[in-house]
């Protein structure tokens, strides 16, 4: 493969190859550079283009997008973003049937491909289950990811508690330690019998959802698992002032202290989103969060588009960087555009900091490579050097939206999409060329996607507290004017 640009690796770092040549076979890398002398088996030129390393999402959407329903509704828990008491103590249920549930993660897996993302760890919400995920589901997504190319970390989410709001407005918890030991036990044998599956395109992980919905003895035996699997372990930590300020009421610790504490931190450990740390965004009690989390190891999945939705940013990416954290991405929405994903990151960093010197375009990309690859421990993804696994990202620079090209990593870090991603490449398998996925209809699968969220949608009056018509918990922009016959 050639193009206009590529990036190439050395010495622990990208570097740009101007007209640069990428060879691979048998799913493997094997040479990065120019004036390649063997012989090869095809030539792909894809002219105006940045050939460069696949996308890594530490934190992939796999069902359908339900934060765009909080995005001018607030506050979540009147929107039935928590579970009014009503609900919970009638027992909740399932709002997917079995068969929408593993439709969903085929769905998810081809707008990862097309945004340009190679290695993916799926996440969805609970807020719309009866509780955890289910094996059936994750064994329809491994079958999809195989069946598309897609290299995935894979692990039913499982909780013991979750949280609800009362009539008068108050959130408190609901605890079930046996269903979330019950959870981990199935995400456990999951990880023992789908493990390198589909050539090794297939891996597994432990995904605890939310820290304020597990308790001390699911976290401990979580951690126990992660070592005598040495598998990943995904648990969303920091979000919220709520989630920290709930912590430390029920632990008497903030949150990296109480997984310090745990034995839960380690460099297995991927934390989204690290927003709210001691001292900062409000947040009173101190403590040496950010240390903490640095000296353990554990790695930061950075979604920033998705948390800049909801008003907030980490402080700051500069900062946590300085301070030794491993940080990779997540785009964690709908669509997964990485690279939209990293101009959020880039401009939340800078307006932090208030220094538009304090972060580079190339922070971004390479949190969006190597660091979401070493998060993983995998020095053979996120770099194209010989001996890493041949998966490839090629983006279009000729766009004429995209403008004058200043540097290819600049130019997509300001004008880029995640549209303009043209070919995909994983394992040494294009996945994608010149934007199709062989056998996908990407028009009919967005017209099934929408049926199936409006019957969610559907459903909320149910599910959110008072219950009120769906006019009042999502009103239109505007007020509508309807047809008259």
């Amino acid at each position: 493969m050639t193009a206009d640009w590529v990036v190439g690796h050395e010495h622990g770092q990208h570097l740009l190859l101007p007209k640069g040549e990428v060879v691979f076979e048998n799913g493997e890398i094997v040479f990065v550079g120019h004036g390649f002398s063997g012989e090869v088996a095809r030539r792909i030129d894809c002219g105006a283009a940045l050939i460069g390393p696949g996308f890594v999402d530490l934190d992939a959407l796999s069902d359908l997008d339900t934060t765009v329903l909080g995005f001018d509704n607030q506050p979540g828990w009147k929107k039935g973003r928590v579970w009014p008491e009503s609900y919970m103590r009638a027992g909740p249920r399932e709002m997917y049937t079995p068969e929408q549930l593993r439709w969903q993660k085929r769905y998810a897996f081809t707008r990862l491909i097309a945004n340009g993302i190679t290695t993916a760890l799926p996440i969805a919400s609970l807020f719309y289950r009866e509780w955890g995920e289910t094996w059936d589901e994750f064994e329809g997504a491994a079958e999809a990811a195989a069946n598309l190319g897609l290299r995935v970390y894979l692990g039913p989410a499982y909780r013991s508690g979750n949280t609800y709001v009362s009539d008068a407005g108050e959130i408190a918890f609901h605890f079930d330690e046996p269903r979330g030991l019950a959870g981990l036990a199935q995400a456990r044998q999951f990880c023992e019998t789908f493990e390198g599956r589909a050539d090794g395109l297939i891996r597994t992980m432990l995904a605890p959802d939310r820290i304020e919905t597990c308790t001390a003895e699911l976290l401990s035996q979580t951690a126990q698992a992660v070592r005598d699997l040495n598998v990943p372990v995904r648990l969303h930590c920091c979000q919220s002032a709520f989630e920290y300020q709930s912590v430390v009421r029920m632990h008497r610790r903030s949150p990296p202290e109480w997984l310090r504490d745990l034995g839960f931190l380690s460099p297995r450990a991927i934390l989204p989103h690290l927003t709210y740390l001691s001292g900062r965004n409000g947040i009173t009690h101190e403590s040496p969060d950010l240390e903490i989390l640095a000296d353990s190891g554990a790695r930061l999945a950075h979604c920033p588009l998705v948390m800049a939705r909801g008003g907030t940013a980490i402080q700051s990416f500069a900062r946590y960087r300085d301070a030794g954290l491993t940080i990779g991405m997540g785009t964690d929405t709908h669509p997964p555009d990485m690279i939209a994903n990293m101009q959020a990151g880039l401009m939340t960093a800078r307006l932090a900091d208030g220094d538009p010197g304090a972060v580079s375009a190339s922070d971004l990309y390479t949190a969006a490579t190597l660091g979401g690859a070493q998060a993983l421990g995998r020095d053979d993804l996120g770099r194209l050097v010989p001996g890493a696994r041949a998966d490839i990202t090629v983006i279009g620079l000729d766009n004429p939206a995209t403008g004058q090209v200043i540097d290819p990593v600049q130019t997509i870090l300001i004008n880029g999409s995640g549209r303009d991603v043209r070919t995909v490449v994983i394992d040494g398998r294009i996945v994608m060329q010149d934007g199709i996925i062989p056998g996908i209809d990407h028009a009919e699968m967005r017209a099934d996607a929408q049926k199936m969220f409006d019957g969610m949608v559907a459903q909320y009056p149910d599910r959110t507290v008072h219950h009120p018509p769906l006019s009042e918990i999502f009103p239109p922009s505007y007020p509508l004017r309807k047809a008259t016959v």
